[in-house]
């Protein structure tokens, strides 16, 4: 049940209107497009995933980060397979590099121990450490006392694969709907009335079910229909990262150190034309931005513990990402949260909040979860 009607400023009817166009939102329409006629997409930006889906390094993860157990490992793990079957599949641009996790001391070993079992019981397959002479063998210029090697660690090119979920949505009949902003969410008996403005004239869409997929603006999106997110946990931290692009390749595969702090640290990842990038590093933030205000001394000195050749490389400022994270500065880990709300009297609504990274990766198997949950819980 969809109505032809795309022009701002008329009703139009909708079985799941899902806000949020970046690799997420898109993959999600994409998968319940399989099985659901009337899936609209909404996205705020003139064009699909102009913000975090974008603005990161690009990565394939293998899984080892995360806790067993939690979402982002499953996820992640799951969603490490199923994009490298869409891209051999579709001919979509990637290259399964493997990667390595460097300690630069003997005192670092352990977290790299520690990791490879993490890893293992997420179901990565094919993790081994690596003595200093193994990685030096690998990457020449590193100098590290050993590595873990992860083997199905690979790059993507993020627009072309937001480009396949795209035209399988269309394809599928999704209406996709870029400059569109949902400004107004309000619970109806047997749906939702979801208002905004569409490339300057308002609209007016009534779905039976929404999906949150907004990305930096989830907790905005959730509160419109007056959940109240500080008291959920659903409140988001802008957690920014900037990146500079090397003059040219110290390295071949994407090199992390061992994590401390906020984030995994800076690590060195290269792009599918040959250039290598540095970063992010990890700051929070009031509000989102992708200027580079990072000085170049900060990922000169992260880099040059396990690259000390980095003083013969010029360092040129590239771009920067947001993170919508759920936990502030200083906390503990956080999971995605993907959850059908029927509990707090929204039915038919389901929630992800805090999807940062891994979602690039986990973005097929993110939406294989929301279908499941859509199929479940909200048609039945």
């Amino acid at each position: 049940m969809v109505s032809a009607l795309r022009v701002p400023g008329e009703r139009m009817e909708a079985e799941v209107a899902v806000i949020g166009g970046g690799v997420v939102g898109l993959a999600v329409a994409a998968k319940l497009s399989e099985g659901t006629e009337g899936v609209f997409l909404l996205e705020r930006r003139e064009r699909f995933g102009l913000e975090t889906s974008t603005h990161n390094s690009g990565v394939i993860h293998s899984g080892i980060h995360y806790p067993p157990g939690s979402l982002k490992a499953r996820l992640c793990v799951r969603g490490n397979a199923l994009i490298y079957q869409i891209c051999e599949r579709y001919r979509i641009s990637h290259r399964r590099t493997g990667k390595l996790t460097v300690a630069v001391g003997e005192e670092e070993m352990g977290e790299l121990e520690r990791l490879r079992r993490q890893g293992e019981e997420n179901g990565v397959e094919g993790l081994r450490i690596l003595e200093g002479r193994e990685v030096r063998e690998l990457e020449p210029r590193l100098r590290v006392e050993g590595a873990l090697c992860s083997p199905s660690t690979g790059i993507v090119e993020p627009d072309e694969l937001m480009g396949y979920f795209r035209a399988r949505a269309s394809e599928r009949g999704a209406v996709l709907m870029a400059g569109t902003e949902v400004t107004g969410l309000r619970r109806l008996e047997g749906g939702y009335e979801v208002r905004g403005i569409s490339w300057g004239e308002r609209f007016l869409l009534r779905a039976r079910s929404v999906v949150n997929c907004a990305g930096l603006e989830a907790d905005r999106v959730a509160s419109l229909l007056g959940m109240r997110v500080e008291e959920l946990g659903y409140r988001l931290h802008y957690c920014k990262g900037d990146y500079f692009r090397f003059d040219r390749p110290p390295v071949r595969m994407p090199v992390y150190p061992v994590p401390r702090g906020e984030g995994l640290g800076i690590h060195l990842t290269p792009d599918l034309g040959g250039a290598v990038r540095a970063g992010p590093n990890a700051y929070y933030v009031d509000r989102p931005s992708c200027t580079v205000e990072s000085d170049e001394r900060e990922f000169r000195e992260a880099i040059g513990r396990f690259l000390p050749s980095v003083s013969e490389y010029r360092l040129i400022p590239e771009f920067a990402g947001v993170r919508p994270k759920l936990q502030g500065p200083g906390e503990g880990f956080r999971d995605f949260v993907i959850r059908h709300e029927e509990d707090r009297g929204l039915p038919g609504f389901i929630n992800l909040i805090g999807i940062e990274s891994p979602g690039l990766t986990a973005s097929p198997a993110i939406a294989e979860l929301v279908a499941e949950i859509y199929d479940r819980e909200v048609r039945g």
